[in-house]
């Protein structure tokens, strides 16, 4: 967990770029990240150096050049340990003038991060700022790799404030949910084709970092963590770079993050090649026919992104592959024979395992849109027998635009350091959600419809047009009420009828 000391730095250089004249989260965190990328450039030219100089042998690679450039200007002072103690002046025209256009032309640390960087624009506006960022970004440590993955983490959670751009961050607590419910293996290729700041990506590495350690320790899965494993694809540039740099805090050296349409692009060189697929894509309404994927359309016709993406996953899994995905509601219930199309494939062709609704507040202050979780595995031959069923009425975080958490931070998330209480429980389903989805094959399938989780047979289902909202299956108890005969409430308006007269009368009689 970051450290209040931390999160007041972050925040003490986050009010500087305020003050500075940069307001837009986005590119507050974008020249952040330019930042950490040029000192962590430095520092792998260091561990180079020492290497050479412990081994005797010249350095094997070289990220910042040897002498000096074509005006005679040391290519050593682009390197974030020299310029950090220049004079403001004179270290804004270093990173301004040589390091960023050094920048663009680099082949860079081999991370795709790099490959990014051809648009990288500075856009500080003045030396005392940036003299200013670069002291306070100098004194954080930054060796540990959590601690370095938590700093950026805090700093992403700071675009969730900016309303539209909002729409990059997924809350990291259901992100985790969705990680812990399919179980990241080492040995999986995991892939988000609207990764966004990698959110999902990162969330899976630390999985994986945390319940198989000895994974790393193997010479062939860890070669597999590192440059096989991780895949997001999307098509804004800012977003790409942060995703990566997200990732490489994260030690994730050269994951795959790359621009791509993904509704528009053939998937044909990536179908069926991804084991698991975790994501939460933009859905913006309807896109033309002509700017559609055809391999989609194959899938099913339609002009609806949620339902595209939809198909999309089903083409990029590999037989066995599962996925986690969020959805809007009307992907559950909509009644156009697309939407009911592609519920028949999960439900006959596929195997759905579950839908989790989640409250309507989950994604605000940016959207009050009603979402679930789709969560499927790919078979190509059926498999549904029961879908498992759970309805989130509270996530530990208020419902309204504050979105203030309502436990300790021990009592948070999928996986609380300690066990909740019922009223706790009340506060934080997930804790619950989870515990009961990995008992969907056993005492789950004996649940009532009225509780908070029950299982749906097949053919129920099918019978129902393949409608998956949780509403059309859930029973409410309606608890008896007597009532009173009408004709004795009327005696009764009557009585009082008569006593309010009677009182009005001994009233005028006084005042006479």
């Amino acid at each position: 967990m970051i450290t209040g000391e931390l999160k007041s730095r972050i925040d003490r250089i986050w009010d500087a770029f305020w003050s500075g004249g940069i307001s837009n989260p986005l590119e507050v965190i974008e020249q952040i990240t330019y930042l950490l990328f040029i000192k962590r450039l430095d520092d792998l030219h260091t561990l180079e150096e020492r290497k050479a100089a412990r081994t005797g042998k010249p350095m094997t690679r070289r990220i910042f050049p040897e002498g000096c450039d074509e005006q005679w200007r040391k290519y050593d002072d682009l390197r974030w340990s020299r310029f950090r103690s220049a004079e403001p002046k004179e270290m804004y025209e270093t990173v301004g003038e040589r390091v960023f256009p050094f920048l663009r032309t680099l082949g860079g640390d081999g991370s795709t991060y790099s490959d990014h960087m051809k648009d990288a624009r500075f856009t500080i506006p003045n030396p005392a700022l940036l003299s200013r960022v670069v002291d306070m970004l100098d004194g954080i440590p930054m060796e540990d790799r959590d601690t370095k993955g938590d700093l950026y983490e805090y700093m992403l959670s700071k675009i969730a404030t900016a309303g539209h751009n909002g729409q990059f961050r997924t809350s990291r607590h259901i992100i985790q949910l969705m990680v812990e419910m399919t179980k990241p293996t080492p040995t999986d290729e995991i892939c988000d084709p609207a990764c966004g700041s990698a959110g999902f990506l990162v969330e899976a590495g630390e999985y994986v970092r945390d319940h198989h350690p000895d994974a790393l320790h193997d010479a062939e899965l860890r070669e597999h963590f590192h440059k096989r494993m991780f895949h997001g694809f999307d098509f804004d540039g800012t977003m790409l770079r942060i995703g990566s740099m997200n990732m490489l805090l994260h030690g994730v050296e050269k994951p795959d993050i790359r621009y791509r349409d993904s509704l528009a692009e053939s998937v044909s060189g990536e179908s069926e090649k991804y084991s698991l697929i975790l994501a939460n894509p933009p859905f913006a309404g309807s896109l033309d026919y002509e700017s559609t994927s055809k391999d989609l359309q194959r899938v099913v016709k339609t002009k609806k992104t949620e339902l595209l993406f939809l198909a999309l996953f089903l083409r990029l899994l590999k037989p066995g592959g599962r996925a986690a995905v969020i959805v809007p509601d009307g992907v559950l219930f909509g009644s156009t024979k697309a939407h009911k199309e592609l519920r028949r494939i999960l439900v006959e062709e596929q195997k759905l395992d579950g839908v989790v609704k989640l409250p309507s507040g989950t994604f605000k202050p940016y959207s009050g849109v009603s979402t679930a979780i789709l969560l499927f595995t790919k078979t190509d031959s059926g498999g549904t027998d029961n879908v498992w069923f759970y309805e989130v009425t509270a996530d530990g975080w208020s419902l309204d635009d504050k979105r203030t958490p309502l436990l300790s931070a021990e009592k948070l998330g999928p996986a609380p350091e300690v066990a909740l209480t019922e009223d706790e429980h009340a506060k934080n389903n997930l804790p619950d959600a989870l515990a009961r989805w990995f008992r969907r094959d056993d005492d789950e399938l004996q649940r009532a419809r009225t509780e908070q989780s029950f299982c749906v047979p097949k053919a129920n289902i099918v019978a129902q047009g393949y409608d998956l909202s949780l509403n059309r299956y859930k029973e409410v108890v309606h608890e008896e009420t007597e009532h009173r005969p009408p004709l004795e409430i009327l005696e009764d308006l009557e009585r009082l009828e008569s006593e309010i007269q009677q009182g009005m009368s001994d009233l005028k009689a006084m005042l006479r």
